[in-house]
């Protein structure tokens, strides 16, 4: 029986990274949960791979056909972005690896059962946050500053101490530094497969 491991943190907390990674290690051979997404690809993103690139129209047609399992909708500065997930993992058989939010992680964990879902929670103290978001969007063809910021401060309610600990999390990750977090996460891996 497979389990999903599911990266979850602030926005700029190494999540990606992380994911990326973690995909690389074939010790594990675990399968992507690619959610959906109707925001904008950013610089290097690919269609399938970090998320399904969709319109809003499409979305509605999936929710119509009740295929959606969790969605969550960000009104940004540049209108409404939805995340959702879609069921279309055979956990009979694989391990898959996911990243969201402790939102989506309760959507998932209440479908699926909290004995399918093992959390991975990975934590950055704020002012780093800060400095490696900035750094990110310094990147971008067309850096949006605004809905940075907007998302740093959202993540101050979204990932509140209250709302960590009511999704069940317990174990967290710091990632000062990657190689080092990445140990400590493959370490940890290892004693739940």
């Amino acid at each position: 029986m497979g389990k999903l491991f599911y990266i979850m943190g602030k926005s700029a907390s190494g999540k990606d990274s992380i994911y990326q990674k973690l995909l690389e290690n074939k010790e594990f051979h675990f399968k992507r949960l690619v959610i959906y997404t109707t925001r904008p690809v950013r610089e290097g993103e690919r269609d399938g791979q970090e998320y399904y690139f969709v319109t809003e129209e499409i979305f509605q047609e999936l929710k119509r056909a009740g295929k959606i399992i969790e969605d969550r909708g960000y009104g940004t500065v540049c209108g409404l972005w939805r995340y959702f997930t879609a069921d279309n993992m055979e956990l009979d058989k694989h391990h898959y690896l996911g990243i969201g939010t402790l939102e989506s992680y309760e959507q998932l964990k209440t479908y699926y059962g909290a004995e399918k879902l093992c959390p991975l929670y990975i934590e950055v103290e704020d002012g780093e946050r800060l400095k490696r978001a900035i750094a990110r969007e310094e990147l971008q063809e067309k850096p949006q500053y605004e809905e940075m910021c907007r998302r740093f401060l959202s993540d101050a309610a979204d990932f509140s101490e209250e709302h960590i600990q009511r999704a069940g999390i317990e174990r967290r990750f710091q990632n000062t530094d990657l190689n080092s977090c990445l140990r400590n996460i493959e370490t940890y891996l290892k004693s739940m497969i």
